[in-house]
């Protein structure tokens, strides 16, 4: 008879004793192949963000020239930072009052609304109600396209004016119109 037959139990205490280590010392390996794959696979997704870095260090005084003179232009382009905001409302609302008049509107109301602090820049807003016919609001539109530092139109309401029985016979039509422009006065 076999050995195996006869000690059965203490053959299967001995072949689990001999097979546990065995199993552990398998399954250690396997999980360092695997913290290893892992980790090799770390490496490599970081390998193109230090070409970029390294590819921006070497080009460094070009993006801070370029940096530098885009700053310069958005800075042409909004109110200063040394501006008091509500001298640059006040100087706001004036500009926009002579662009309109200049395009042959007639200013029947303008309010200043209360600025948007934002991040970098405070938004400065006026409200301005006008009366004139449509080639004028045409042109003033245009006027304020051109204007620097930059003013951009939030909202435009245009109507026509009620006229009598009497003047309908007569030329181009009149418009009311309520415009609400806005500018960036820079916050730093």
């Amino acid at each position: 008879m076999n050995w195996w037959q006869l000690h059965r139990r203490s053959a299967v205490i001995i072949a689990v004793t001999l097979l546990l280590p065995a199993l552990l010392y398998i399954n250690a390996v396997l999980s360092l192949l695997s913290a290893r794959s892992q980790y090799q696979a770390d490496i490599d997704a970081l390998q193109p963000r230090i070409g970029r870095l390294r590819g921006l260090l070497e080009h460094e005084d070009q993006l801070r020239a370029s940096t530098a003179a885009i700053d310069q232009q958005v800075l042409n382009l909004v109110y200063p930072a040394s501006d008091d905001r509500t001298t640059v409302s006040a100087q706001l609302q004036t500009d926009v009052r002579q662009l309109l008049v200049a395009a042959g509107l007639s200013v029947s109301n303008s309010q200043v609304l209360p600025v948007r602090e934002r991040d970098t820049f405070d938004y400065i807003a006026v409200r301005v109600t006008v009366t004139g016919s449509l080639v004028g609001l045409d042109a003033a539109l245009s006027a304020i396209a051109d204007d620097v530092p930059v003013v951009l139109v939030e909202s435009l309401d245009v109507w026509p004016k009620r006229q009598s029985r009497r003047a309908s016979g007569a030329g181009d039509q009149t418009i009311n119109a309520t415009l609400q422009l806005l500018s960036l006065r820079a916050a730093q």
